[in-house]
């Protein structure tokens, strides 16, 4: 018997690798000699760089650079030598998780660290750069990316901006001219699970920018001045990339890796899923079981499992979920092509009780649907 184990990671608790070993652990109780594939997985969120590299035995990097405020930060990011592919996600430096919810602010912060990262990428020979978007503090539509890649960002006295999205209203110049030459010779891909447009009810500003501390007048100007970013990146390009669906992921660096970057938009499972190989080991699998942290409606919404169980089910393989916990409309996705969803927990308890004994309970759910599938004959 062959049974795919391929699940996201358990937020604030697990890495998609650690989900996979402790379910492999309760399915090797009852089934000691299956062929178990353990295939990690993501979404092109936190944890992407973690699961590509556990499934390539690729290189972790760590490198300092500018983060939200501008002050220095660590951000790891994945290498391929093999593939001369970059894996970056922009959380590591243009993060939320970076910025103290008191200090949290959407008109100042920037994007320079994730250019910082390409530039450090494009150093060691990048041919292929994935750029994964989800979880940013920031809404200057890449401004600071590129400023970190040569591109001058001028105002009418010919002064640089200040660094964050509210400064793009004043933009008067746009000089491409030190732009890193290297871009043109490399693919981008940006993953991102939204098609948001950069400006408008739709955008960046407004569906995102209250998460990252705007109030509702600092969203309006941060509209606008994306909006005046546009204007100006259109009269320099002869094009208009603002309403072309993700143009407003990452408060609008999804407009700018498009725009300058010429970066193909993929939602991050489908990503992933093409580089860890999960379609060829699903061939000729009697099962695959995948998880996250909670499973509910929003997983229709481009996570791990939904994307996992569209590529069992090119094989007529059946999908068993395993999650922290199912909320709202989770059986009204059975017909995506999964054919149950299970809680790990085994009875009241806190996030953090769920957390700290998270391996034991993947562990011992795994065992426990084992021995069902085991009784039924099937399997």
């Amino acid at each position: 018997m062959k049974i795919i184990i391929a699940p996201d990671s358990f937020k604030d608790s697990l890495s998609a690798a650690e989900v996979a070993a402790a379910i492999e652990l309760g399915l090797q109780e009852v089934y000691p000699d299956a062929e178990l594939v353990k295939c990690p997985m993501a979404d092109g969120g936190e944890g992407t760089v973690d699961a590509i590299l556990a499934a390539m035995q690729g290189e972790l990097r760590i490198s300092s650079v500018t983060g939200p405020l501008g002050n220095s930060v660590e951000a790891r990011w994945g290498w391929l030598p093999e593939m001369h592919t970059a894996i970056i996600e922009m959380a590591e430096a243009s993060g939320l998780q970076l910025v103290p919810v008191d200090q949290r602010n959407a008109c100042i912060t920037t994007t320079r660290g994730t250019g910082e990262l390409i530039s450090e990428a494009l150093d060691l020979g990048a041919q292929h750069i994935i750029l994964t978007v989800g979880g940013s503090a920031t809404n200057d539509a890449g401004a600071g990316m590129l400023e970190a890649l040569g591109a001058r960002l001028l105002d009418a006295q010919g002064v640089a901006l200040a660094p964050g999205g509210l400064a793009l209203a004043s933009l008067q110049k746009i000089d491409l001219q030190s732009l890193d030459a290297r871009l043109s010779e490399v693919s981008f891909e940006l993953a991102a699970d939204v098609d948001n447009p950069l400006c408008g009810p739709k955008g960046a500003s407004y569906i995102f920018g209250g998460q990252k501390g705007a109030s509702d007048e600092q969203i309006q100007s941060l509209d606008h001045a994306l909006a005046h970013f546009a204007d100006c990146i259109e009269a320099h390009l002869g094009e208009d990339h603002r309403d072309f669906p993700g143009s407003g992921a990452a408060g609008g660096i999804g407009f700018a890796a498009r725009a300058l970057l010429k970066a193909r938009f993929r939602p991050g499972i489908e990503v992933v899923a093409q580089l860890t190989k999960l379609a060829e080991h699903v061939v000729g699998a009697d099962l695959v079981i995948t998880g996250e942290g909670r499973f509910d409606a929003q997983t229709l919404h481009g996570k791990t499992p939904l994307g996992v169980a569209r590529v069992a089910r090119q094989q007529q393989v059946p999908v068993i979920v395993l999650a922290g916990t199912l909320g709202a409309g989770y059986a009204d996705i059975y017909a995506q092509g999964f054919e149950a969803a299970f809680s790990i927990t085994s009875g009241p308890m806190s996030l953090a009780e769920a957390c700290s004994q998270a391996p034991q309970l993947l562990r011992e759910r795994a065992r426990d649907i084992a021995r069902v599938l085991k009784l039924s004959g099937r399997f």
